[in-house]
């Protein structure tokens, strides 16, 4: 599996939320905080992203922006104009308030605005990616990262502007999988440009060896991988990957490999129903009992502590 696909999958993108905007100046929304990334891609016209802290950036067509949360930013014609709407993780929109929208409305699937002629078209895609397996790539973003439309490669815009306002059997499906490609794409772009800062794990993928190890073991965490095993698929002597694995990571395959497993054991817990024999069988644990001992001794905490841990933060304060 690729490092970046693996960011979308499983219960790590589970509430992602795209959106079609038409405005005409003036308009300004505040997009709330909340959500782990952002994208937004222009189709048509100019928009300014203003963050919270940072300078902000002009959208032109083509271009593309990605934003790490959980803070908030707004989206709007000018760097001054204040917010007047804003939207929530779920896709709905009001006022500031929290009155029902006026000036901005609804306008089919979708898509929303105050204008069905405007100047201004963009996509707004946020997911809510708070898993473990996610979060090593989300600290390698900036909080606000901006893309050139001749810096990536962005035919899929084109395809996402037209499915977006459709509403047939499967379409949230294709939406999603379009979405994903965007963002892919847009970071994959990012990561090769100078002034990104691309983790160690990142830049190993593209070792012939290490990238190798690495896809075997995202791809299928469950296989009782061994050192020997590793290397024997990678076409090396068992020291030669170990020795390769730990200058290009920083750490030897075998802890990689636990920490792969426990962090999608973390994420796993999040599944409603979801047993801790069959979590454990997922990632390549033989018993319940083995992956709670690894997953005490590692994270410091027992899986069943951990579960309880996220219930409690995913229920509502009154």
């Amino acid at each position: 599996m690729d490092v970046l696909a693996g960011l979308l999958d499983g219960p790590r993108a589970r509430g992602a939320c795209l959106l079609r905007m038409v405005m005409e100046p003036p308009w300004s929304v505040l997009v709330q905080e909340g959500a782990s990334l952002s994208l937004m891609c222009m189709t048509r016209g100019e928009a300014w992203v203003v963050p919270e802290a940072g300078e902000p950036v002009l959208l032109r067509p083509g271009d593309a922006a990605v934003t790490r949360g959980p803070t908030r930013y707004t989206l709007a014609d000018s760097r001054t104009t204040e917010p007047r709407t804003f939207i929530a993780h779920d896709g709905s929109s009001r006022t500031l308030r929290g009155d029902p929208l006026t000036e901005t409305r609804p306008m089919g699937v979708r898509t929303w605005g105050n204008d069905p002629d405007g100047s201004a078209v963009m996509q707004v895609g946020t997911y809510r990616m708070e898993g473990e397996v996610s979060r090593p790539l989300l600290d390698a973003l900036p909080p606000l990262l901006h893309l050139p439309a001749d810096a990536w490669n962005w035919p899929l815009l084109p395809v996402l502007d037209e499915e977006i306002a459709r509403d047939g059997a499967g379409q949230d499906a294709v939406l999603d999988r379009a979405l994903d490609l965007v963002l892919v794409s847009a970071l994959r772009a990012w990561f090769s440009r100078p002034e990104a800062s691309a983790p160690a794990w990142y830049r190993a993928m593209g070792d012939p060896v290490v990238g190798r190890a690495l896809r075997l073991v995202r791809d299928d965490p469950a296989h009782p991988w061994t050192v020997a095993s590793l290397a024997a698929k990678c076409g090396v002597s068992r020291a030669g990957l170990a020795r390769r694995f730990h200058d290009l990571v920083g750490e030897p395959p075998m802890t990689y490999l636990t920490r792969h497993r426990l962090d999608l054991a973390a994420d796993l817990l999040r599944e409603p129903g979801a047993t801790l024999d069959s979590i454990a069988r997922k990632v390549g644990y033989s018993r319940s009992s083995a992956l709670s001992n690894a997953f005490q001794r590692v994270r410091g905490i027992s899986p069943q502590a951990h579960r309880g841990r996220i219930s409690t933060a995913a229920s509502p304060d009154f």
